[in-house]
């Protein structure tokens, strides 16, 4: 993971946390979730307050995620809301801490002045066995609490006050309104300042989860859809009345559920041709089929005409393959007639034709979805499964790797925005970036 580290494609944009009163917030954090101090001054924490370092320390990279359910979190300060998720076992955790963030916005620059939230994103379940567990999350509550117990604070003062209003000669109790002046000095004035966080309980929506090698929940009005590993438990059992599945294996069903809800942009001209992508996936299974046949061919110095020649002498591997000459004469008939019949288009094949649809809620799982389908497009995996291309790095040969590095910081890390409205059509930043 060397090279993806000194390219910041792993762990990049994380917060430094260096400062001694913020270090020694978050070890009180971690006392309260009872998990052993860091002995680190310096560390780098994503917007779940999660830190590479600190799980290399403990040797758990799960120490903020236990049974990889009921997320843990930490916040040391407002700006974390702009930082990235980089380990989590939902994809939409991002989603719901920037709701949480955006909710609460008032409370937690508030407390955040001079204490540290923690807590966890309680789900209906405490471990996952089988399908039916991950079914039964509807909604997450968000347990909060406060590293130096701003929050136990102000409910104090805020009960003192009124007890001030309400009581007679409570003026008089010369204790209590030294304990108010104390209290004070610590929260501020808490007519002002709204340290009690407004929202606390979000709806879970559609999600992809780690479990079982990867599990699909699809919502709509009347019906939930899984996708996922026939052999997972649960699956085809877990609540066959409500809930459709779908094998993992299964392209031509997966597609099609896609394309009755709405979910998949097909392949016509006017995105088609600006969006480039038909030509970036030929481009991404040449050089596929270029470290498979040799994994020591150092490919970044291959440029189009050596990608050509390669492609002349090894035409028979490249015919045998057959996705390049199909992306080829996909490009030419979206050329001519303005469209494809995905139809027409062999079903395992149909994937490599299209995107999710931009303007739908769940474009991200679903590009997520089309990358695992679709292996070969790296880059795709990087921008939409992480984890999925972090599996698959682990792999490829030392040169491979190097020009996997090379080429996501020549494309997509100088404008990751525009790379993504480019090629997916995703026309705002978003937490998952």
């Amino acid at each position: 993971m060397k090279l993806l580290l000194e390219a910041e494609l792993i762990y990049g944009r994380l917060l430094p946390v260096d400062e001694p009163h913020l270090v020694e917030r978050y070890n009180k954090a971690l006392d309260g979730f009872g998990i052993r101090r860091t002995a680190l001054t310096s560390f780098r924490i994503d917007m779940t307050g999660f830190s590479p370092e600190i799980a290399d320390e403990l040797g758990d990279r799960d120490y903020l995620d236990p049974n990889r359910v009921n997320r843990r979190f930490i916040i040391m300060t407002p700006e974390q809301v702009n930082l990235p998720v980089v380990h989590t076992s939902f994809s939409n955790t991002a989603a719901l801490m920037h709701e949480f963030f955006s909710a609460n916005a008032r409370a937690i620059n508030a407390i955040t002045i001079r204490d540290a939230l923690y807590g966890e994103i309680e789900d209906s379940v405490s471990v996952v066995n089988d399908i039916d567990d991950l079914l039964s999350i509807n909604e997450v509550r968000f347990k909060v609490l406060s590293a130096e117990d701003m929050l136990g604070k102000a409910g104090e003062l805020r009960g003192l006050v009124d007890r001030l209003k309400t009581v007679p000669n409570a003026w008089s109790d010369d204790a209590m309104l030294n304990r108010m002046v104390d209290l004070a000095k610590q929260t501020g004035d808490i007519r002002l300042n709204a340290l009690v966080p407004d929202q606390l309980v979000f709806r879970h929506e559609a999600f992809w989860a780690n479990h079982f090698g990867g599990v699909y929940v699809f919502l709509d009005d009347k019906t939930t859809t899984v996708i996922c590993d026939p052999s997972v438990p649960g699956f085809r059992r877990s609540r066959p009345w409500q809930v459709s599945y779908i094998a993992l294996d299964d392209p031509k069903r997966i597609f099609d559920f896609l394309a009755s809800t709405k979910r998949l942009e097909l392949p016509r001209a006017s995105w088609v041709e600006p969006s480039g992508l038909f030509q970036h996936r030929a481009e991404m299974t040449v050089v596929n089929l270029v470290n498979q046949s040799d994994p020591t061919t150092d490919i970044q110095k291959a440029d189009r005409i050596w990608l050509q020649t390669w492609m002349h002498r090894n035409a028979d591997l490249v015919a045998r393959d057959g996705t390049y000459p199909f992306l080829q004469e996909a490009i030419r008939t979206v050329s001519s007639t303005g469209e494809i019949k995905v139809g027409q288009v062999a079903p395992d094949r149909r994937f490599q034709l299209v995107r999710a649809a931009p303007d739908h809620p769940d474009q991200w799982l679903v590009n997520r979805l089309i990358s695992q389908m679709v292996p070969y497009d790296f880059v795709s995996r990087f921008v939409f499964d992480k984890q999925g291309f972090y599996a698959a790095y682990e792999h490829y040969s030392e040169k491979f790797r190097e020009y996997v590095v090379a080429t996501l910081t020549r494309t997509y890390l100088q404008d990751k925005a525009a790379f993504r409205r480019k090629l997916f059509g995703i026309r705002e930043d978003d937490a998952n970036a």
